[in-house]
């Protein structure tokens, strides 16, 4: 810590005593079947789309420089271009900028290199830890900047943020964590006369953690993150916008419409959908889009066409926008009211 008077250190807290492995409510099956088409979402498809040019370089060199060498290792890593876009588009030097589920801290250094405050949650000490030292990273690089690094569970964002940030909040930038599929860097070990190759780094922290969102499978993941966009709905100023990252992936060879659904959990909170726009993950030639495609995810498209699915490589992420309800008309959705436990097997496990 520094004694200097203008900029709030860079700084790690060990969040109040709160409980983070409080039960996370679940959605009814009914309410995530009806994502699509219930009303309190509005309808998905007439959204404002604009494609953001996120990938005219690589991640690597996008990096380079401006990060610790430990940040490589994180499972999901947000295009630091996305949310250097996100932060020009949607705030003005000096407001504040929150990440609630921040790992390595893109969003946190992408704000305060032009000039905006930042804050940061990471519920995995680990890359609170490496969140923090690419902060401090950023202070060495001549950043005089007002960032810190919250360690906790983003369920209890308002009990985590300093009572001044609440209700001051310009943007939020966040991404819910997928599953191992989409996640991962490759080693390759090579031995006389053998190659083989081995995948790490693809997943969040321990696998018997229940606490983390990563472990707990798609319905309660998100009634989860539906409860932290409540919260950032709290904390965001008069209309301050959150954006969130999100693809869709398969499950057991079933698609997954993840963005969808995200549009509608944030509408759940009480956030009003104003966006739903498309951030590249390929460059764009003359001619083509040219995918960054990491060796797993050939690889694993390979295997799925060889078994006759079709797939292909991921070039975009879907970035949906929300706005907070300046007239505050919308509320959260208390989904048990409104759909109610139908049933055995109906509310998520």
């Amino acid at each position: 810590m520094t004694d200097e008077p203008k900029a709030r250190c860079t700084i790690m807290i060990t969040a109040p005593h709160v409980p983070v492995d409080e039960p996370t409510i679940p959605l009814p099956r009914a309410y995530i079947d009806a994502l699509d088409t219930t009303a309190t979402a509005g309808n998905a498809d007439d959204l404002p789309v604009s494609v953001w040019a996120t990938a005219q370089t690589s991640p690597a060199a996008q990096r380079k420089g401006r990060y610790v060498p430990e940040s490589t290792a994180h499972p999901a890593k947000m295009l630091p271009a996305l949310a250097a876009h996100a932060i020009e588009h949607y705030t003005k030097p000096g407001e504040l900028v929150l990440d609630p589920m921040c790992g390595i801290g893109t969003t946190l250094v992408e704000a305060i290199d032009r000039g905006r405050r930042a804050i940061g949650v990471e519920y995995e000490t680990h890359w609170a830890d490496i969140a923090a030292a690419n902060l401090r990273f950023a202070r060495e690089r001549g950043h005089d900047h007002d960032g810190e690094v919250v360690r906790g569970d983003a369920r209890q964002l308002e009990a985590l943020l300093p009572s001044d940030h609440i209700g001051q909040v310009g943007l939020v930038v966040t991404s819910p964590p997928y599953g191992p599929s989409v996640h991962g860097l490759v080693k390759t070990d090579r031995e006389p006369g053998v190659d083989k190759v081995s995948k790490r780094h693809y997943r969040y922290g321990s696998a018997l953690d229940r606490g983390n969102l990563a472990n707990i499978g798609h319905h309660r993941l998100l009634a989860g993150f539906t409860r932290i966009l409540t919260a950032c709905a709290h904390v965001l100023r008069p209309g301050g916008h959150v954006v969130i990252t999100v693809r869709p992936w398969r499950e057991h060879a079933e698609l997954v419409d993840l963005p969808s659904q995200i549009v509608a959990c944030g509408a759940a909170a009480g956030l009003v959908p104003v966006e739903r726009c498309v951030a590249l993950l390929a460059r764009v030639a003359d001619a083509e889009l040219v995918a960054r495609g990491s060796f797993f995810q050939r690889d694993f498209i390979r295997k799925q066409r060889e078994a006759n699915m079709p797939l292909h490589l991921i070039a975009h992420e879907d970035v949906i926008i929300f706005r907070a309800d300046t007239a505050g008309t919308r509320r959260p959705i208390d989904v048990r009211h409104e759909y109610g436990a139908i049933g055995p097997g109906h509310w998520a496990a």
